[in-house]
C-alpha cells in the first residue's frame, strides 16, 4: 500500500452539541456518552519528524495497534528529535477505544524524588536560582515516566509484542541518520543546555566542530539501550545499569540532584479520567490535573460565548477576544492547577463561572487580570512558572479505529543537557514553582514536594461526536504556550472552518499576564494596528515555536496536518 499525505479538502460539519461528561480525579477510565460499534478505519500517523512517523506506520502495516505505533514513534523521536522528547522524559497519552467509546488518560508525567524539598531551587538567601543555572543542574531531573506509562498502555491495548516495536529506531541509531535542518538549528542555538558537556560531545564532529544539517549522526549507545529495552521491558531503564548511570549523572555538579535507584523503581503511571465538556458540535476530552486540560476547556468555553466565529480571522476583534480570554484562563490556571487533590475543576468549568469571566473582557486590554474565585477555590499564590518550548505531539489511529493523542517531552531543549546511554535526561523539575510561597505567605499549588508531579501545559486532546465516535485530535509543543496554540487552532478549524493545514499554520498569539507575544510578521498590518487600538502591542516571542499536530474527521474523511513550523508529516495506510 502506498503512503499518502492527508491534507484533504475541508468539508462541512453538521453534528449537534454533545452533553457534558462527569469527571473523576483518579478513576481508571472516562466513558463517552455512547458505545459505538467498532468499524474499520483508515490508519494514519502524524508526528513531528518523518522518520518517527514512518516508524509508526511500519508498525501499523504489521497489524499493530495505535499504542504499538506510538511506542515506535516515541523510540524514534528520542533519537531524531532529542531536543523535544525522549525515553528520559514524560508524557500524557489520551486514548480512545473505538469498540467501547471509552477515553482513558495515561499519565506518564515525571515525579519529584523522595528527597526533593520545596526550597531546592532557592539560593541560601531565599531568592530563586536563575533558570539557566537550575535547568542544567542535577536537581532539574525528575523520575522519567514515558517508558513505564507506555508499557502500561501496551499491556492494556497492545497487539504486537513489546520486543518487536523498537527495531526501526535501533537500526537507525546504529546506522545513523541525517541531521535535519531543525535539529541543526537546535544544535547551534544559544541556550544553557547547548553549553552542557554532554550536548557538546554528542553533537561534535571529530574535528571539534558542531554537526550541521546533512551530516550523519550515529548513536550506538542508544541502539544498545533499545536492544535491552526491547528484551527486558521498562526494567531496562528503571533498574540495573542504566538506572545506576542516571543516578550517577544527576548527582554530578555544583547543584546535585537527590534521585535514587529506589525512586526509579517506585515510579508508577496513573490512569485518570478525562475531563470532557461540549464545545460546539463536539465533546472535547482532555487530561485532568496536573495537566492543564481544564484551562483549555475553560478558554474554549469562554470563546464560545463571544462572536469570534462570526468575525473570522481577518478581524482584529477576533484576536483581541482570543488574547483577553487567554489572559483570564492563564490567571486561573496559574493560581489553581497543580498536582494537588483539590483543584477546583468543577468550579472552573461551571457555566455561570465561565460566563462571569467572559464578561470581564472589555473594549480594551487592561492590567493583568486576577484569578477568579470559582467554587472550591484554594487559597494559593500566583504562579508564573516558566516552561520552555520543548515537547512533541503525535496522533495515531489504527485499523480498528483506536486513537492515541500523546504529548511527550524532556521539557526544554535537550532536557537538562545530561545524557545517559544515548538519551537525554529531562529537566522537568524546573516546571515546579521555584518559590513555595509568595510574599503574602500563600502556598504555591505547584510547589515542589516528594513524589509530586509538576504542573504541565501539555493538553493532548480528543474530540468525539455526540454519539461517541472519534471526531478529531490535537496537541502541541510549546511550554506554557501549548494551551494557546491548541486553542488558536481549534478556533481556526472549527469556528472559522479552515482546513487543518491552514488552522495550524495560522498566526500564533500568546497572552499571559502583561505579556502579549506572537508571530508579528504573520499578522497583517490591519490586525496589528487594530490590536494596538485595543491596548495590545504584540511582540515577537513565545508564539513562534509551536509544534502542532491535528486532525478532524469531516463527513467521514480525514483532514489532518502537522505544523509547518516544524518537520512533521501525515502518513496513512489507505484501506483496500
Amino acid at each position: 500500500m502506498r503512503l499518502t499525505r492527508l491534507l484533504l479538502p475541508l468539508l462541512a460539519c453538521v453534528w449537534l452539541p454533545a452533553c457534558a461528561t462527569p469527571t473523576t480525579a483518579q478513576a481508571p477510565v472516562a466513558e463517552a456518552a455512547a458505545k459505538p460499534k467498532a468499524e474499520t478505519a483508515e490508519p494514519f500517523v502524524i508526528a513531528a519528524n518523518p522518520l518517527a512517523a514512518q516508524a509508526g506506520l511500519n508498525v501499523l502495516k504489521r497489524g499493530g495497534s495505535a499504542v504499538d505505533a506510538a511506542i515506535a514513534v516515541q523510540a524514534m523521536l528520542s533519537l531524531v528529535e532529542p531536543q523535544s522528547s525522549g525515553v528520559g522524559g514524560g508524557a500524557f497519552l489520551n486514548y480512545f477505544d473505538a469498540s467501547t467509546g471509552k477515553i482513558t488518560i495515561y499519565d506518564g508525567r515525571e515525579v519529584a524524588p523522595a528527597q526533593a524539598t520545596s526550597t531546592m531551587f532557592l539560593r541560601p538567601d531565599g531568592t530563586p536560582l536563575p533558570f539557566d543555572e537550575a535547568v542544567v543542574s542535577g536537581r532539574a531531573t525528575g523520575v522519567p515516566g514515558a517508558v513505564k506509562m507506555l508499557s502500561v498502555a501496551h499491556a492494556d491495548h497492545g497487539k504486537l509484542p513489546w520486543s518487536s516495536l523498537f527495531g526501526d529506531a535501533e537500526r537507525t541509531a546504529s546506522g545513523g541518520f541525517i541531521v535535519s535542518p531543525r535539529l541543526a538549528r537546535m544544535i547551534h542555538a544559544n541556550f544553557a543546555e547547548n553549553r552542557a558537556p554532554d550536548v557538546i560531545a554528542y553533537f561534535s564532529k571529530p574535528d571539534g566542530t558542531l554537526l550541521n544539517a546533512g551530516d550523519r549522526l550515529v548513536n550506538k549507545s542508544y541502539a544498545d539501550f533499545l536492544s535491552r529495552l526491547a528484551a527486558q521491558g521498562p526494567a531496562a531503564l528503571y533498574s540495573g545499569s542504566t538506572a545506576a548511570r542516571i543516578v550517577e549523572k544527576v548527582r554530578q555538579g555544583a547543584l546535585p540532584g537527590s534521585l535514587t535507584m529506589a525512586d526509579l523503581a517506585a515510579y508508577r503511571p496513573v490512569k485518570r479520567v478525562a475531563i470532557c465538556r461540549p464545545y460546539r458540535a463536539y465533546e472535547m476530552c482532555v487530561p485532568p490535573p496536573p495537566s492543564s486540560g481544564v484551562g483549555l476547556i475553560q478558554l474554549m468555553k469562554m470563546l464560545e460565548l463571544t462572536d469570534i466565529g462570526a468575525r473570522g480571522p481577518a478581524d482584529p476583534q477576533s484576536w483581541f477576544l482570543f488574547a483577553e480570554a487567554s489572559r483570564l484562563m492563564y490567571a486561573d490556571r496559574d493560581r489553581y492547577v497543580g498536582d494537588v487533590p483539590n483543584v477546583p475543576v468543577e468550579g472552573l468549568l461551571d457555566p455561570a463561572y465561565i460566563a462571569s469571566r467572559a464578561k470581564l473582557i472589555g473594549p480594551v486590554a487592561g492590567p493583568p487580570p486576577r484569578a477568579g474565585m470559582p467554587a472550591g477555590a484554594l487559597v494559593a499564590a500566583n504562579d508564573g512558572t516558566y516552561e520552555p518550548t520543548g515537547t512533541s505531539h503525535l496522533i495515531v489511529r489504527d485499523a480498528a479505529g483506536n486513537v492515541v493523542s500523546m504529548t511527550t517531552t524532556v521539557e526544554s531543549i535537550f532536557g537538562s543537557g545530561r545524557m545517559v546511554d544515548g538519551f537525554f535526561l529531562n529537566n522537568q523539575m524546573t516546571d515546579f514553582a521555584f518559590r513555595p510561597v509568595d510574599d503574602q505567605g500563600r502556598p504555591a499549588v505547584n510547589a515542589v514536594a516528594p513524589g509530586k508531579r509538576p504542573r504541565s501545559s501539555m493538553v493532548p486532546t480528543i474530540l468525539l461526536t455526540p454519539d461517541g465516535k472519534f471526531a478529531g485530535a490535537i496537541g502541541s509543543a510549546g511550554g506554557n504556550a501549548i494551551i494557546a496554540y491548541v486553542a488558536k487552532s481549534l478556533v481556526a478549524a472549527i469556528e472559522w472552518n479552515m482546513p487543518m493545514s491552514q488552522a495550524l499554520a495560522a498566526p500564533n498569539l500568546v497572552a499571559r499576564g502583561a505579556n502579549f507575544q506572537g508571530e508579528v510578521t504573520k499578522f497583517s498590518p490591519e490586525i496589528l494596528n487594530g490590536l494596538r487600538q485595543r491596548g495590545i502591542d504584540l511582540k515577537p516571542g513565545q508564539g513562534e515555536d509551536s509544534g502542532l499536530t491535528g486532525v478532524i474527521i469531516r463527513d467521514g474523511r480525514i483532514d489532518g496536518a502537522a505544523d509547518p513550523r516544524r518537520e512533521g508529516v501525515v502518513l496513512s495506510l489507505p484501506q483496500p
